[in-house]
């Protein structure tokens, strides 16, 4: 690929993040991106078949290894369980607090038949992308630390209040008091381990 293809490319994305993060993704449409990013629509469908497969292709190379690679900052899959929970708690609401935009497509990706074709289109197995925190899981299964749950659901019992939580210091941006703190998360995340553990 040609510099200036992948400059119009990355222009592309970056445009089409700003306006999922300030108009939200039902906002997002293939005119108004090409408006936006000045060029025209026929651009775009060069490098995209539809919206489906730009929100794809973003989704996978623009979030998903970014977010990981926020996750497993300073984490440890040997780490007591409470302590990783924690580290893993603390990246997420510090990577999503500054990548808003990542948030909001994180958020369709999980409640859309989104994520499950990103992962068929790329061949991704189940336990490719984190692969620390699915041996931890794992782990601390087999040494009885916490209950004998398939991955999936403890993925869900851990990482959704996460996800709520991260909802909630958004919608607080606009008002007099944020309520979610780096407090308030390693306390809900107290919470939850609590429940988790044997």
């Amino acid at each position: 690929m040609r510099p200036k293809s992948i400059e119009k490319e990355q222009a592309i994305r970056t445009i089409a993040l700003k306006i999922i993060h300030e108009e939200g993704l039902e906002n997002l449409s293939m005119q108004k991106l090409a408006k936006a990013a000045n060029i025209s629509p026929r651009t775009i469908y060069i490098k995209y078949v539809d919206k489906e497969d730009l929100l794809i292709k973003l989704f996978i190379d623009e979030v998903l290894g970014e977010y990981e690679k926020a996750v497993l900052d300073n984490f440890d899959e040997k780490m007591d369980f409470a302590e990783g929970v924690k580290r893993i708690w603390l990246n997420t609401f510090r990577y999503f607090k500054n990548n808003r935009q990542a948030f909001a497509l994180m958020q369709y990706g999980n409640s859309s038949p989104l994520l499950h074709k990103a992962f068929k289109e790329r061949n991704i197995q189940e336990g490719q992308f984190f692969a620390p925190i699915h041996k931890f899981y794992k782990t601390n299964i087999s040494k009885k630390i916490i209950k004998n749950f398939p991955i999936e659901v403890c993925r869900a019992l851990l990482m959704s209040p996460i996800f709520n939580l991260m909802n909630e210091y958004f919608e607080h941006l606009d008002r007099p008091k944020q309520i979610i703190t780096e407090r308030v998360i390693l306390e809900s995340c107290e919470v939850v381990i609590k429940g988790m553990t044997i």
